[in-house]
């Protein structure tokens, strides 16, 4: 009992430290990306990149354009990482691996560019460092940079009156990319070195074990592409094992700053909503909401961790399966709400070994939206897609048209808020659903994929789709997801659940920016107060609990209740 109170008060004292970081963090960070983001000089560097793709940094777009140049970028990513794939043999650092199959590259390729990570395979007996580097690893930037300048044109539209544009999405990219990315994985890297994380080009060592055998150990170029996968909130592991490998995540203090890196940004962008829009309380408030559903989610889950799930892990003082020692309960599920708060994906534990109401807010917080506080750019305008529908119910409760930030809230802005919010949930459940229905498919899944079945390979599937459709990556580690419908399934469901929510986001940033801002009056429903707040809250919540607790109720709850 002693070590299990020991545990506790160590596991609160990341929590609070981790929380220390982040106020440290949240007004340098936030100002310095307002910054990055509001028109200034072009650097050297820039006009350089500007020349090159043919781009004029001073042409403003509008939203339509906006949108064709996220989805030619995508578009592009997409094909140049599926061929790094399918033409591995050839190049250097290949590592005797062969071409990577038809089905899990295109899975691959829409995970990576859609900024989920997800991860049919075993990276090391997979890909090679040409394709880690120059595909896997470039687009844990660029992704992470897409998702950063959607966000900032949905506040421009905010911002803006009469407008007719939201910005350059060339320059927002390369801005993000060059600014803010790139510099803090750059030094983050070196602190991950530091801490034991591998960085190395050779083809592993081969050691004898305590059985007398030989094992080969994969190293590489692990802390760059740990760096980024955590700050842009990708997700992605050099290793299979992912963030529970010591090569990726040595000891207690590197898993801190792991966590640290996931957040950062996240939990910094209402700070840059705010000096954006001119109203630093606007920022305040959404960051309210964010770290309020974080801290309940990370209890819930602390809690049902703690307890264990039965007599078994009672008796053993902890329900440690699945979890490494070196991080304890309260560090992995600090991760693990991490991770799945954001689009990360990332783990530091197996959630299929998770108690079931402790893999089920794994669950939840995908289900969220992601908005707790969300992924890098997609967390802030996911949070700002519901403060849009909160102040409409908010009008129909006071009889007034609805407004935000002094834009008139009409039909036509709830119907693209309304659309965002059906979007993953649809895929989802249809996925989950033809998964279970369409004959041949049914079978290869029951068959193959699924080895726990009941409630718990139910729960298995519904996770693999819910992080897929959310732009996640992590998944309960007992579904194979490396077959043809699997893969197929889940390429497009990710690329659905990245692009169409950014193009009804992007359309409800033109809306906004076209009007001109209506004056407040008594009627006005204040967004920066606990009133707004606590309403806000509870949209999220409520949303998510309509929409998904049947099958919650079919799977983690039932599984709960046996």
């Amino acid at each position: 009992m002693a070590g299990s109170a020991a545990d506790t008060w160590a596991g609160i004292a990341q929590v609070a430290t981790l929380v220390l970081l982040l106020v440290v963090a949240y007004r340098p960070l936030g100002d310095w990306m307002a910054r990055v983001y509001t028109p200034t000089k072009h650097a050297r560097l820039e006009r350089g990149v500007y020349r090159v793709i043919g781009v004029d940094p001073d042409a403003e777009q509008s939203w339509p354009a906006y949108l064709r140049g996220v989805l030619l970028f995508s578009a592009v990513g997409v094909l140049l990482v599926y061929l790094l794939q399918r033409i591995q043999v050839v190049l250097p650092g290949d590592l005797g691996l062969p071409n990577v199959g038809p089905a899990l590259a295109f899975n691959t390729a829409a995970s990576f560019v859609a900024n989920t990570n997800w991860q049919s395979y075993s990276p090391e007996a997979t890909v090679g460092y040409t394709v880690q580097m120059a595909g896997l690893a470039v687009q844990n930037f660029l992704s992470a940079a897409v998702g950063l300048a959607v966000a900032v044109a949905l506040v421009r539209g905010f911002a803006r009156r009469r407008s007719g544009t939201l910005g350059n999405v060339w320059v927002d990219v390369i801005r993000g990319t060059g600014r803010l990315l790139l510099p803090g994985a750059f030094v983050f890297a070196i602190v991950l070195v530091a801490g034991g994380v591998v960085q190395s080009w050779g083809g592993g060592v081969d050691v004898t074990t305590l059985a007398g055998g030989t094992q080969h150990i994969p190293d590489g170029f692990v802390a760059s592409q740990e760096a980024i996968k955590e700050l842009g909130t990708n997700g992605g592991g050099y290793f299979n094992a992912n963030s529970a490998h010591p090569f990726e995540n040595p000891q207690a203090w590197t898993n801190l700053v792991e966590v640290f890196l996931m957040l950062v940004i996240p939990f910094s962008l209402p700070r840059t909503f705010g000096r954006l829009v001119g109203d630093d309380r606007q920022g305040y408030a959404i960051l309210a909401v964010m770290g309020a559903i974080f801290l309940v989610s990370l209890s819930v889950m602390s809690i049902a961790e703690l307890a264990g799930g039965g007599s078994a892990t009672q008796a053993a003082g902890a329900a440690m399966e699945g979890k490494e020692v070196r991080f304890g309960i309260l560090g992995t599920t600090l991760f693990g709400t991490t991770s799945t708060a954001t689009s990360t994906g990332a783990v530091n534990g197996m959630f299929d070994s998770f108690t079931p109401i402790g893999g089920m807010m794994a669950l939840v917080n995908m289900m969220l939206g992601e908005i707790s506080p969300g992924g890098v750019g997609s967390g802030l305008y996911g949070m700002l897609v519901l403060a849009v529908i909160t102040v409409f119910i908010g009008g129909l409760l006071v009889g007034r048209t609805p407004e935000y930030l002094g834009k008139k809230i009409r039909a036509r802005e709830m119907t693209f808020a309304a659309l965002y919010i059906l979007v993953t949930p649809t895929l989802v459940l249809l996925g989950t659903g033809l998964s279970l229905v369409i004959p041949g498919v049914r079978e290869q899944v029951l068959g193959t994929s699924i080895f726990n079945p009941g409630n718990h390979g139910l729960s298995e599937l519904l996770y693999a789709f819910t992080s897929g459709a959310n732009n996640n990556g992590s998944a309960f580690g007992g579904l194979t997801a490396n077959t043809t419908w699997m893969n197929s399934a889940l390429g497009v469901v990710m690329l659905l659940g990245r692009f169409v929510p950014i193009a009804l986001v992007l359309a409800l940033a033109g809306s906004l920016a076209a009007q001109d801002k209506v004056p407040a009056t008594v009627g006005t429903l204040p967004t920066h107060r606990p009133l707004f707040i606590g309403l806000l809250g509870a949209v999220a919540v409520i949303v998510t609990a309509l929409t998904y607790f049947p099958v919650l109720a079919l799977g983690p709850l039932a599984e709960a209740l046996s």
